[in-house]
């Protein structure tokens, strides 16, 4: 089924017509039947018309071993059904039940270290293993047969965040699946020592048979090993996705599939490029992590969420209404930010808004994990809250299906760089991939420019400027449509360690930045990473940390935009951007942080004829983010902000004044 053709989950029961779907994780396992009723009350009263069901219910729903008790699930599905409410239906696979980790501890995932991940908490089970895969399909497939014809059934929602706590096993049967994918990958033993640079501790291998996963070691364990390690178990993880999606699909063909990515934050096991196309629709958990850039992350992961989907619509299947519970400490939102995290979502392409949890659970590990029915009850801030934005998002209903406006901008993220930048044995194990792109898009937001940040593989030939951080594992392919796109006049900015090695994480010889050295028209001979506390300063007067380049420029063409001031590299280029045709090629050569960042994005940007479409007054305050008609102004300060010299009739939230921490949405005519 292709997304964007049929919006089964998005239409409201009866009418057809498209729908903000709004809801959040519901458990009613976890209470009294006479519970139930109160909760779809609260339900309609709050706006509700989708929940997700089933998440956590094996051991509810499957007793023993052929047993089923599918009576409770049958009642609380009619009841949402008769009240509206759409169903999200889990395969709830997730976690394992007492019983089948009882009889089969074989299950059970191994550490690096060889140590089991024993049951008690949730996920303890191996993606590898024949024995869970064997019991978890006979489960969808009960599941899926019960429920092909109900009439609540919406869409399927399959295990849920998978590889959350067991993306890296090192068990046995991961052993033996690791060895399988390397067969098909490299198909002989003398191509995976060559990949591998065994000669390196003599490590060559004689036979697929004598390779292990990179268990806990004397030293570093082979990079290339650990590299293509984190490939298989993002691979091993897609595998399980999978089999339970063509279970559904056999039996369910008109159902749309779906699981929940975790494009958020650190987590970076998944490679959710490669996961996007496997499913009918994306969805997406996210929660905010507190700090100085935490609304930057959320829309930076929003924003790459709706480029996974192609632009399309996606499904935010959880966030939080306030407080988490898995936090050193756990803030509760402050007024307005429920709704505008939430409006953050929908700007950059979400069609359903939903959370963890409905009720707020009264025992358990997450029982101080905030929901749309606080412990409080009704009678509470938060649920009015809730309430509110259920009306939102009804007023929104006219943005349900309308595509993400591509930007001028784009930023590229791939999950691979990420991996093989930060391993161990490297120049400096300070670095953080993400953060350094969440600085560039930061200072996008502080500019006022529009960006997408989208997978490395996309295709960004469209983009007049295109930045690129850290760009570090490049295959010969990603430079050729590098060199490409600036050839045919595209303006491209890249930064330190970009460009080092291959696919096989063997360096580009000739100097760094390696397969972008040409292009870029410089020539790094070492690298010099800085010293915790350590900063040097620019000719510019901004500091930069972290790291340095000793930079010959070799092609004369190639301006010179800042030198070092200070430090090691003292008169030496620090930033550099090369003249190609119509296009540019740029080069930043140490972190400048988001702050540091502003004025040499500014002076690219201007170069590639990129600006804001905000009027002066609102750039850093305000984030403008537009689908088809719809522009969303987002509040990003504590402080009201004047709506003034902006296009458009108000759809939701105000004409002239936008408060603190509050959405705006208007509609502007296309000639606009």
């Amino acid at each position: 089924m292709a997304f964007g053709v049929d919006y089964r989950w998005l239409r409201w029961p009866g009418t057809g017509g498209p729908r903000i779907g709004y809801g959040a994780d519901y458990n009613p396992e976890q209470w009294p039947r006479h519970v139930w009723d109160d909760d779809v009350a609260a339900m309609r009263a709050a706006g509700v018309n989708i929940v997700s069901l089933a998440i956590f219910s094996w051991a509810r729903l499957q007793p023993g071993p052929g047993e089923f008790d599918f009576a409770w699930l049958d009642d609380i599905m009619d009841l949402l059904h008769r009240n509206g409410i759409a169903v999200d239906l889990a395969t709830a696979t997730a976690s394992p039940p007492p019983w089948l980790t009882a009889a089969h501890p074989e299950i059970l995932p191994v550490d690096r270290h060889g140590a089991t991940i024993w049951p008690g908490a949730r996920q303890h089970w191996r993606p590898t293993s024949p024995v869970f895969r064997a019991y978890a399909l006979a489960l969808v497939r009960a599941i899926a047969q019960r429920y092909r014809d109900h009439p609540a059934l919406t869409a399927w929602h399959v295990s849920n965040e998978l590889g959350c706590h067991n993306v890296y096993d090192f068990s046995d049967d991961a052993a033996d699946a690791f060895r399988a994918w390397l067969r098909a990958r490299y198909g002989d033993i003398d191509a995976l020592n060559h990949a591998w640079g065994t000669a390196f501790w003599s490590q060559r291998y004689t036979d697929f048979g004598q390779i292990l996963p990179p268990r806990q070691a004397a030293s570093y364990p082979n990079p290339t090993q650990q590299l293509d390690f984190k490939r298989f178990s993002s691979d091993a993880l897609r595998e399980h996705l999978r089999a339970e999606r063509d279970i559904l699909r056999a039996v369910t063909p008109d159902v749309p599939v779906t699981t929940n990515f975790m494009v958020m934050g650190e987590s970076s096991g998944m490679n959710y490029a490669d996961w996007a196309g496997e499913v009918d629709f994306v969805a997406n958990d996210h929660y905010v992590h507190p700090g100085p850039q935490a609304l930057d992350e959320l829309s930076f992961s929003a924003n790459l969420t709706g480029n996974l989907a192609g632009g399309r619509p996606w499904f935010l299947m959880e966030h939080s209404t306030s407080a988490v519970n898995w936090q050193p400490v756990n803030l509760a939102k402050r007024d307005g930010e429920l709704a505008r995290d939430s409006l953050t979502h929908v700007a950059h392409g979400a069609d359903a808004i939903c959370f963890f949890q409905w009720r707020q659970s009264a025992a358990g590990a997450e029982k101080y994990h905030s929901a749309m029915l606080p412990h409080a009850g009704r009678d509470s801030d938060l649920f009015r809250a809730v309430t509110a934005l259920g009306r939102t998002l009804s007023d929104l209903s006219g943005v349900a299906g309308t595509p993400r406006t591509p930007a001028r901008a784009a930023i590229l993220f791939d999950w691979e760089s990420w991996w093989a930048c930060e391993q161990d044995s490297h120049p400096t194990s300070r670095l953080r991939y993400k953060q350094e792109a969440l600085d560039w898009y930061s200072a996008f937001l502080t500019l006022g420019i529009r960006v997408d940040v989208l997978p490395a593989a996309a295709d960004f030939g469209g983009y007049d400027l295109v930045v690129a951080p850290i760009l570090h594992l490049m295959p010969a392919a990603l430079a050729e449509r590098l060199r490409g796109y600036v050839d045919a006049g595209g303006h491209l900015v890249t930064t330190y360690f970009s460009g080092i090695v291959d696919e096989h994480d063997h360096i580009w010889l000739g100097g760094y930045p390696g397969a972008l050295r040409d292009l870029l028209g410089v020539r790094v001979e070492e690298f010099g990473p800085l010293s915790d506390g350590e900063q040097v300063l620019l000719d510019t007067g901004a500091p930069a940390t972290l790291w340095t380049d000793r930079i010959t420029v070799t092609d004369p063409q190639v301006e010179v935009l800042a030198t070092y001031r200070s430090g090691e590299y003292a008169g030496r280029p620090a930033i550099t951007r090369r003249p190609v045709g119509a296009g540019s090629a740029g080069y930043v050569s140490t972190r400048l942080g988001a702050t540091g960042l502003v004025d040499v994005l500014a002076r690219f940007a201007s170069a590639a004829g990129v600006g804001s479409e905000l009027p002066e007054h609102l750039r850093g305050r305000v984030e403008l983010a537009v689908r088809g008609q719809y522009r969303f102004l987002i509040n990003r300060t504590d402080e009201p902000v004047p709506l003034t010299d902006l296009p458009g009739e108000p759809v939701v939230g105000p004409a002239r004044t936008l408060p603190p921490r509050a959405v705006a949405v208007r509609a502007v005519p296309a000639a606009h």
